[in-house]
């Protein structure tokens, strides 16, 4: 899911050419909405050709409760749910010490954006809400124009 080329930056560029690509702003709010629930067991293959039933940790819950409320899960689609369940269990690989399975957790951690770095590489950038306006009552707005007139 990342794109090619340099990472982008806060700092003006000098250049004459439209980026390509614009930062996504995402309000910093945490996500409430609809998330896949993580499966209690995932199947290990041994290298016997067994296949074993095994938990999945309370770190990989731990993770996943977390990844559920970044804000820009809002811009996520049912597909990106599905990778990020498939991320849970190589993070529950991972945390079983598997190392091959750390590398491609952070590969896909990076497509996921859990990271500042990553979400700078997404050009994804977080925004804080806009302050709600609120309007005063006016009771009679003959008195108040009467008002204005005689001043």
């Amino acid at each position: 899911m990342g794109m090619a080329g340099r990472k982008p930056s806060e700092r003006p560029t000098v250049t004459r050419h439209k980026p390509t690509v614009d930062w996504t702003d995402v309000v910093n709010t945490p996500f409430v909405g609809w998330t896949p629930e993580l499966p209690e067991t995932r199947l290990v293959a041994q290298k016997s050709g067994e296949v074993i039933e095994v938990p999945v940790p309370d770190a990989t819950r731990k993770w996943w409760s977390a990844l559920c409320v970044m804000p820009h899960c809002v811009l996520w689609q049912e597909s990106d749910w599905a990778f990020a369940v498939d991320t849970a269990m190589v993070h529950a690989q991972a945390s079983y010490g598997v190392i091959s399975a750390m590398a491609e957790l952070r590969m896909r951690e990076k497509s996921l954006g859990t990271t500042v770095d990553a979400r700078r590489d997404l050009r994804i950038r977080y925004v804080e809400p806009e302050a709600e306006v609120v309007l005063a009552v006016v009771d009679q707005i003959d008195d108040r124009r009467q008002r204005l007139l005689d001043a």
